[in-house]
């Protein structure tokens, strides 16, 4: 029922020192009332190497933010010191770009984009 707020969604890790800083910025930079989490250990990683059936999950739980909830934007959310994917800054960024591809595939009516969280919990737009 989207009489009860506005929704956007993240693709974020597990990672609970992630969530408050993306939600903030979600909420601030699109101006709604409700983040949907999708949460998985390193989604940069699973999205860009179509690791199933995690990417089945993801997908699933995106169409239902986007269909059920009004979502018109997705954020996918990589971050330093990352358990589920230990890679170096520059390999997720490669890896988050590809994610926003795959996503952006699935032909969602919704925006997908990225960020990167810092080593001091910041989110900037990668």
């Amino acid at each position: 029922n989207m009489s009860h707020g506005t929704f956007a969604t993240q693709i974020n890790c597990m990672d609970g020192r992630t969530q408050e800083p993306a939600l903030k910025w979600i909420k601030e930079k699109f101006g709604v009332d409700y983040v949907d989490n999708i949460t998985e250990p390193g989604p940069d990683k699973i999205l860009a190497q179509g690791i199933q059936p995690n990417l089945d999950s993801i997908k699933a739980r995106a169409m239902i933010s986007v269909y059920k909830h009004g979502s018109r934007n997705i954020v996918i959310v990589a971050h330093h010191d990352c358990a589920g994917n230990p890679v170096c800054k520059k390999e997720h960024a490669d890896m988050v770009h590809k994610a926003v591809e795959v996503v952006r595939s699935w032909g969602l009516p919704a925006s997908v984009q990225s960020v990167w969280i810092d080593r001091n919990w910041h989110v900037k737009e990668i």
